[in-house]
This record gives C-alpha cells, sequence and structure tokens, in this order.
C-alpha cells in the first residue's frame, strides 16, 4: 500500500510542476495533502533520478527556500512518442540535406493545412465553448496536455494552453512549425482572432493563445 501512495504521489509531482513551471516544497504539500517533511523526501528522490532541480529563492530572512522544477528529463517522461518524433526529426534532417528551404516550407504547409481540414471536420461548427473544447479533447489525443479556460482580463477571450509538446525537439529545430500551429488554430477558429501569448521556445513553461471572438 505505500509503495502505491509514493508512485501517485511521485507522477502527481511531476504532473504540477509539468503545468504550473516551478513551485515551492511546501507547495506541492498543500496540494498533495502531504507534510513539508514528506514532500521533500519525495523532491530529493526525484532530484536523485534526474527529474527535477531546484533552485534557491530569498523569501524574507532566514534561510532561502527551493523552487522546483522539472529538468528536460523529466519533461521527456511525458513524451509517449519520442521514437515516432525521432523517427520525424531524422526524416527532416534528410529532407533538408536534398531539397531546398522554400519547397521543405510548401510541405510543412501542406500538412498543416490538411490538418486543419481534418480539425474542422472532427470539431464542426456551433458554440464556441463546445468548438475549443472538442479541440482540447483532440490536442490531448495527440499528447499536448492541453487545457482551456476563460481569460482573466475580464474580455470574452479564452486562454488556451499546452503544457506539454509532443514534437518539442522538432519545433526546436524547425521552429516554423510553431509558426503553422498559431496559422492551424487560426484557420479552425477564423470566426475569432488568435494571438500566441506563451511560447515554450523562448519563455514560460506552456505554449498559451488567446482565442477571442470577432
Amino acid at each position: 500500500m505505500t509503495l502505491k501512495v509514493q508512485a501517485t504521489t511521485r507522477e502527481e509531482t511531476l504532473t504540477y510542476l509539468l503545468r504550473e513551471g516551478v513551485s515551492s516544497a511546501s507547495n506541492l504539500s498543500a496540494c498533495m495533502g502531504i507534510s513539508v517533511q514528506a514532500m521533500r523526501r519525495h523532491l530529493r528522490s526525484l532530484e536523485l533520478d534526474g527529474l527535477v532541480a531546484s533552485s534557491p529563492i530569498a523569501e524574507g530572512p532566514g534561510r532561502p527556500s527551493n523552487l522546483w522544477q522539472l529538468t528536460l528529463k523529466g519533461q521527456n517522461l511525458f513524451n509517449n512518442g519520442s521514437g515516432s518524433e525521432k523517427f520525424a526529426l531524422e526524416l527532416l534532417d534528410s529532407i533538408e540535406d536534398t531539397l531546398p528551404n522554400e519547397l521543405i516550407s510548401s510541405l510543412l504547409n501542406n500538412q498543416s493545412l490538411h490538418k486543419a481540414n481534418l480539425y474542422r471536420r472532427l470539431i464542426g461548427n456551433g458554440n464556441l465553448t463546445v468548438r475549443l473544447e472538442k479541440l482540447v479533447e483532440l490536442r490531448n489525443a495527440e499528447g499536448y496536455m492541453a487545457e482551456i479556460h476563460p481569460s482573466k482580463d475580464g474580455s470574452d477571450s479564452w486562454i488556451l494552453n499546452a503544457f506539454h509538446c509532443s514534437i518539442r525537439s522538432i519545433a526546436e529545430k524547425y521552429p516554423i512549425i510553431c509558426d503553422q500551429e498559431l496559422e492551424l488554430i487560426r484557420s479552425i477558429f477564423d470566426d475569432c482572432q488568435v494571438m500566441r501569448v506563451q511560447w515554450r521556445l523562448e519563455y514560460g513553461h506552456s505554449c498559451g493563445f488567446q482565442i477571442t471572438p470577432k
């Protein structure tokens, strides 16, 4: 029974850090419903496995506390399609060696257009909230760990977040794929204004898009 609880806490801790980016041991302990001491033991165990890392932060007088975040190894735990991603990256590298950049961009644009058409068929028309929820279901099925929530600025906007990128290593080498993702969402929701508000390749721990009805 104890081993099962530890495994659950371990998975929940990793998932929480993936979604939130960073957290203190005290905050994690409150979220997991365990003592701070027990949480610190979990974090040290994860640190020994190379899945999390800490950085000190001063919070008033006394010893600085630590903020914890996932390492690249920890993030890769959520990448169930790593073999397929490796194959796709090697294929793109091979294509890059033989074709001009303009043709590669054209091929990627065609793929993005095909995917947008597929998404539109699956999502359909109607209420924006329903369509956004269907998009989240599709993205989660592809491993993006997406969620949608109303914007906190009091507007009619929605914020779409993706806390995990199933093709991160490909996007890092070919950032044009991220531009196409933005155009993909704009194409699906052509009755809305879509802007990227966070890009994990530059800053933040997720990719975020603001979707506002026109």
